[in-house]
């Protein structure tokens, strides 16, 4: 039988440019995200881990779809949908934003490119930002075009993923700063490379502008990437919930607000742009929140993997508190790590909890996040 029939995949559920290559580099489990099959297991989780510490790894993410907003009113369009000041955004930058609704709440944590004065990407997690985007130009009186470009990222992060973008791409490569991009060719293929990723190492994306050249794109890094020791992988759960990064449904939601997340800097609600959520983020930063988002290590045996449901926080008296989002055992730290969202007054470093796991009760502390490597110096590495 082939693989693919035992994976039980539909026609209703996307497939990426890349999806044959990772079925046929061994590719074991996948999930469904942005309404497309992303690979979530190339045999061992705990290898991949070592695999994107030691070397570097080659990511499907292109379930990472890109919202491009063009026109007139671009510039002004991208500001109403996000509580960040972009105000400074070079032609070239990424940066990190969230976009919010009406209330507060978040409803997408994406990063944005600027590829032109009048020409934006949001490159997307997991909720359907083209929608609520071409639903907000409805009636905005703004002159923007909104679509989904044929555009599907791959990740190659590690601490060798920049001899491999050397190999692909030549020295000039090595120049390109964090959180920036510039649009290159390779093989005549079109892609614009960046200096991001989900993973807190050094790495980056690229994002190819050709569908058709999916098969061919993968096949040409993991030739370049071989000599460097580079593997096929998938996102790391360990290493993200040791750098403290979010999962949008888990960590947040539509019912979280940036100031939960101890996220004030990406919210600037003085700025003189209109933006939605405005008047709502202004209310929660004077009010203050009930409840914030900690880090937590969680005393019991090793995790086998990932939580896979919300587990309740209790008090020494027994009340729930909150809950863990994402937990993991991370092997580097021989620790069960955990990002939990708690009632305020039980955020304190130090504070003990119980956390009831699918294995019964267990005791917790809340401790700093990130878990590792907090000002980044992996991921901003030259």
């Amino acid at each position: 039988m082939n693989a693919r029939d035992d994976f039980g995949f539909g026609t209703q559920v996307r497939k990426s440019p890349y999806f044959d290559a990772t079925v046929r580099w061994g590719a074991t489990a996948f999930s469904v995200y942005n309404h497309m099959y992303i690979p979530r297991d190339f045999g061992n989780p705990v290898q991949n881990f070592w695999n994107l510490l030691n070397d570097a790894i080659l990511c499907d993410v292109a379930v990472e779809r890109q919202v491009e907003i063009t026109g007139p009113d671009a510039a002004k369009f991208v500001q109403s949908l996000t509580p960040r000041d972009l105000s400074k955004m070079a032609v070239g930058q990424c940066k990190y934003i969230l976009i919010t609704n009406a209330h507060g709440g978040i409803l997408n944590d994406p990063i944005l490119l600027r590829l032109a004065e009048n020409h934006y990407w949001i490159s997307l997690a997991d909720s359907d930002i083209l929608l609520w985007a071409q639903g907000v130009a409805v009636h905005s009186d703004m002159d923007v075009s909104i679509c989904e470009p044929d555009v599907s990222p791959l990740q190659l992060q590690g601490p060798r993923s920049g001899e491999v973008m050397r190999a692909l791409f030549g020295e000039s490569i090595m120049d390109l700063r964090y959180y920036w991009f510039r649009e290159v060719e390779l093989d005549g293929i079109p892609l614009v490379v960046s200096r991001t990723g989900w993973s807190s190492e050094l790495g980056y994306e690229l994002y190819l502008r050709d569908g058709t050249r999916g098969d061919e794109l993968w096949e040409r890094i993991m030739a370049a990437g071989a000599p460097c020791g580079l593997k096929p992988g998938h996102t790391s759960a360990i290493r993200r919930i040791e750098a403290g990064m979010l999962s949008y449904h888990a960590d947040a939601d539509i019912n979280t607000n940036p100031y939960e997340l101890g996220m004030d800097r990406l919210v600037n609600p003085d700025m003189e742009a209109e933006f939605i959520g405005k008047a709502a983020l202004k209310r929660i930063r004077d009010n203050g929140v009930s409840r914030k988002q900690v880090g937590l290590c969680i005393d019991t045996a090793p995790l086998k993997g990932p939580n896979t449901t919300f587990w309740p926080i209790n008090n020494k008296d027994g009340e729930t508190v909150g809950k863990v989002t994402s937990a993991i055992y991370s092997p580097r730290l021989r620790k069960n790590i955990a990002l939990a969202m708690v009632a305020a007054e039980y955020a304190e470093l130090g504070m003990e909890l119980k956390v009831q796991t699918v294995a019964g009760p267990a005791q917790a502390v809340v401790v700093e996040k990130p878990f590792y490597d907090p000002k980044k110096k992996l991921a901003i590495a030259v």
